[in-house]
């Protein structure tokens, strides 16, 4: 995606959950507490009185069982799923160890058997560590407390916790589904589908980029999947089956029921299977909207494929499409006008990207093949003069001239921006690696010693990534307060390092020395396996070594293969010459040719030392051969030794 580190990003499917698993799922001791009804207009106080060692627990004077809270290196423990029923907070599952606790305008990011945490999106050290107890996640009770707004007092051997709640607040509760907001269905406004719920459904954690979503119930028996991918090709119910049924293979299931349905609204297929765990699933898949829809159900207390048929009400009220005008419905979406929000806590950096983009919160990378990307990285800045916001502009204009021959790139020019209150500046320049032209927004801000550095790429005729530009900028919120709490000096623009600097490599089991440019990107640097890649700017540079061949049939096999491809118009071999290299005798193929529109040189060079055949394969594109990046390539093929 990222012209210098393209990573691809796959969709991954949540369904690996084991009877294990939902087990682990009981987070939250199940209590009957009423419920509060829209109706309230003025804040309410509500007390939770809770007591150590004592199953008994009161929310403004009713009382309720619940897990025992208990102390833990003088903190006392109490069940997360409290402050859920007391206050009606949010409460997602995020992966296997994380929970976010939602309150009004406050957001607790717990992880599960570690002291670090999240509180309104700053970085806190817990005194204890949440821990799964019996299947109920306990919790630290004062910090969660306080991080939800609410105040803790004693009084004869109780703690009472106290919280104003509001109408308003309650509606802010996204998460939580229950039948006191008049919603009796749920479903996703922009992959348009929607289903009833049952009084047990709680929202789980789902894709980044909600084309997945997950749902269960607090006693683990529970577990539903719903998931919409784009399918241009239509298929029929046989084609869903198929697909079906080939996902229970690779996953080692045992089929117990199979069948189409051609005669509901949307025609689907169905299957049931028993897993690995003896975990009851039924899985549907539906063709609707030019996407596949898929639903996979677990019910841990199943034995027989007919036991699922108690669950026909639910799955099939599952519908391809989502009614806005509906007020019955509740949307788990969180897409406003084609965006959705992302970005990374620990480095307090936050935008909206268009909402069909892959996500990568990590390594802060965006994007769509073919319609551009966002990449988004946070470095500390160089000290002195280097480390002006000048002279960072000035060092990204000269990669371009440095990275691209004069004809394929363009300097458009340098505007100021402000972003959350720090004024920076907007690098417009476009480039061609020989298919397209690119366009690209650089955004450049420092504050407190760290450089926050986005990138924002449109290949021609992508008018609509061109006109989210603006959406993209304007939505930028940076929290430069979190990068110096939570990091000391970290990383580096190693694209921007001098193309003449190099770093020392060598392998003892392949016996050779070589230097490599700094700037490179190690693809594979493990230098004691037998391949190593590194990439840069339109061009990449590998060594394979191996002990089971020999340099001459390593060169028979390239001799063969580019005079068989020589006989297409788009390669063309331009010599095969007997040479020195490394003191030893060598034999050089280069070869020029097209691929996708884009021209580019490779030589490949074959020797043989000892009991290892050797190929160093060098690629370079047309656009990008520039009198710069051929020196980083003829220095580092003249440092290449062989080492006794």
């Amino acid at each position: 995606m990222d012209k210098r580190e393209r990573t691809e990003t796959s969709r991954r499917r949540l369904r690996q959950v084991t009877a294990g698993t939902l087990s682990a799922l009981m987070l939250f001791t199940t209590l009957s507490l009423p419920a509060w009804g829209d109706e309230a207009v003025v804040p309410e106080k509500r007390i939770l009185t809770v007591q150590n060692g004592s199953s008994t627990a009161s929310v403004n004077g009713t009382s309720y069982t619940i897990a025992k809270p208990q102390l833990k290196h003088g903190v006392l423990m109490v069940p997360l799923g409290v402050f859920k029923k007391a206050f009606g907070s949010e409460i997602r599952l995020e992966g296997e160890n994380r929970i976010r606790l939602l309150q009004g305008p406050h957001t607790v990011v717990l992880v599960m058997d570690n002291k670090t945490a999240w509180i309104d999106g700053k970085k806190v050290q817990l005194p204890v560590e949440p821990t799964m107890v019996s299947g109920t996640l306990m919790v630290p009770l004062r910090p969660v407390a306080a991080g939800i707004g609410a105040k803790v007092s004693s009084s004869q051997g109780k703690l009472a916790i106290s919280l104003m709640v509001t109408d308003k607040e309650e509606k802010q509760d996204e998460g939580e589904i229950n039948n006191t907001t008049g919603k009796t269905r749920i479903g996703n406004s922009y992959y348009e589908w929607s289903l009833n719920y049952p009084s047990w459904m709680m929202v789980g954690r789902g894709t980044d980029d909600e084309s997945g979503s997950a749902f269960n119930d607090a006693t683990g028996r529970y577990y539903l999947e719903v998931h919409a991918s784009s399918h241009k090709v239509k298929l029929s119910p046989d084609d869903l089956l198929e697909r079906l049924l080939k996902e229970v293979g690779d996953a080692g299931d045992v089929v117990l029921h199979q069948e189409t349905v051609t005669s509901a609204a949307v025609p689907y297929a169905r299957v049931v299977s028993r897993d690995v765990d003896g975990v009851l699933w039924e899985g549907r898949q539906y063709y609707a909207n030019d996407r596949v829809y898929e639903l996979y159900f677990a019910d841990a207390e199943a034995v027989h494929y007919k036991d699922m048929d108690q669950h026909a009400g639910l799955l099939g009220s599952f519908r391809t499409a989502y009614r806005a005008e509906d007020k019955s419905v509740k949307d788990v979406s969180s897409i406003v006008d084609g965006f959705r929000e992302a970005g990374n806590e620990e480095y307090g950096i936050w935008f909206g990207i268009p909402a069909g983009w892959e996500i990568n919160n990590k390594d802060m990378l965006y994007g769509s093949e073919g319609e551009g990307y966002l990449s988004v990285s946070v470095t500390s800045a160089p000290t002195g003069a280097d480390g002006t916001l000048a002279a960072w502009g000035q060092r990204l204009k000269d990669w371009l001239a440095e990275s691209f021959v004069e004809e394929s790139y363009e300097y458009v020019g340098l505007t100021p921006v402000e972003i959350s209150g720090v004024k920076g500046q907007i690098q417009e320049v476009r480039y061609n690696f020989g298919n397209k032209w690119i366009t690209e927004y650089e955004v450049m801000v420092q504050k407190n010693g760290y450089r926050y550095y986005l990138e924002y790429a449109i290949p021609d005729g992508q008018e609509r990534t061109a006109s989210n530009w603006k959406k993209v900028l304007e939505s930028i919120e940076i929290d430069y307060d979190l990068v110096p709490a939570n990091f000391g000096r970290i990383g580096e623009e190693g694209y921007l390092t001098d193309k003449t600097k190099m770093r020392s490599k060598s392998s003892e089991t392949y016996r050779y020395h070589i230097d490599i440019p700094r700037y490179w990107e190690p693809l594979n640097d493990q230098f004691e396996q037998g391949i190593v890649e590194y990439g840069f700017a339109g061009g990449g540079f590998e060594i394979t070594a191996q002990k089971d061949t020999t340099a001459e049939v390593i060169v028979s096999n390239l001799k063969r293969y580019y005079n068989e491809a020589s006989a297409a118009s788009s390669v063309k071999l331009l010599g095969v010459d007997k040479i020195t290299f490394a003191g030893v005798p060598a034999v050089s193929f280069k070869v020029h040719q097209v691929k996708n529109g884009v021209g580019y040189t490779t030589e490949e060079i074959v020797f043989e030392s000892g009991d290892i055949a050797y190929t160093i394969m060098t690629t370079l594109n047309d656009a990008n051969a520039t009198e710069v990046q051929q020196a980083a390539l003829a220095r580092t093929l003249a440092s290449f030794e062989l080492v006794k």
